[in-house]
């Protein structure tokens, strides 16, 4: 439980903390993109450069981005394999109906690739960007949606709610487990189904903590006259400087680097 970061804010000075929240949401969503559409080498290689300099920058220990890529390792190897096994042309190695092929070894090199950087750039986010700052932010570049009259403050609010309580809630977790298991309970030994029914006595008493402390926060929340977005101010407010148009410059050009990439380099893998 210790190993999972999804959530956490790590404060500290660095560029990186210092860019517009809104500038950060994009540029994250354009790199998600650019992860996606990158046809070889080259082009993944700057998206990796890109991200690597994103998390050097970020001032945030490594250890903390290790802890995050540790939790999917077993979802990267299995998507590797699966891609290392099904791949298409002819086998460089064949066992019964195991065929490992040249096709198949560039695209589990990719998948697993894209997953890391992926993640990497999704934490790097949540490090550097405060909760108050992620929902000013979501509520900012949803804004044109009120159009269609959607509640876009009290949805930001409670994706930034949830993504907050996700810490939290994994040392609630760990709390119990550890109680449990000075109380005698085995976690550890048995089969699958064992283990699956020695997690009950976790899981309930983790409810029923989960709904009190949603039941705190609400009325917390009503306590000081919480009545959504309408009619609210900000502390602070959000204005883009001279690193955030660099950052958007940057971020173009990369954009240009990798089309350049996909289009001079389209057959060499």
């Amino acid at each position: 439980m210790r190993d999972i970061t999804l959530g956490q804010y790590f404060p500290t000075d660095s560029l990186i903390h210092r860019l517009d929240p809104r500038i950060k949401i994009i540029l994250l969503i354009t790199y998600i993109v650019l992860i996606f559409v990158t046809f070889n080498f080259f082009a993944l290689g700057l998206v990796a450069i890109a991200v690597l300099t994103v998390v050097l920058m970020s001032k945030v220990p490594l250890k903390l981005y290790l802890k995050s890529l540790k939790v999917i390792i077993i979802i990267v190897i299995i998507t590797s394999l699966l891609n290392l096994f099904y791949g298409t042309g002819d086998p460089i190695f064949q066992w019964h109906f195991i065929k490992v092929t040249l096709n198949g070894i560039y695209n589990a090199i990719f998948v697993c690739v894209r997953i890391v950087l992926l993640l990497l750039m999704s934490s790097a986010l949540t490090f550097t960007t405060s909760p108050t700052d992620l929902t000013d932010a979501l509520e900012r570049l949803m804004k044109p949606l009120k159009i269609f009259h959607i509640k876009v403050h009290e949805i930001s609010m409670m994706m930034t709610i949830a993504l907050r309580f996700v810490p939290t809630l994994l040392e609630e977790t760990d709390k119990i487990m550890a109680a449990q298991k000075a109380r005698g309970a085995d976690m550890e030994s048995g089969n699958f189904i064992h283990r699956i029914k020695a997690l009950v006595p976790v899981l309930i008493p983790l409810f029923v903590s989960a709904f009190r402390r949603a039941y705190e926060l609400a009325v917390a929340m009503e306590c000081r006259c919480y009545q959504g977005g309408e009619g609210r101010t900000r502390m602070k407010q959000l204005t883009l400087s001279k690193r955030d148009y660099i950052a958007l410059v940057i971020s173009g050009a990369l954009i240009a680097g990798i089309v350049l990439c996909n289009i001079f380099f389209v057959n060499i893998r």
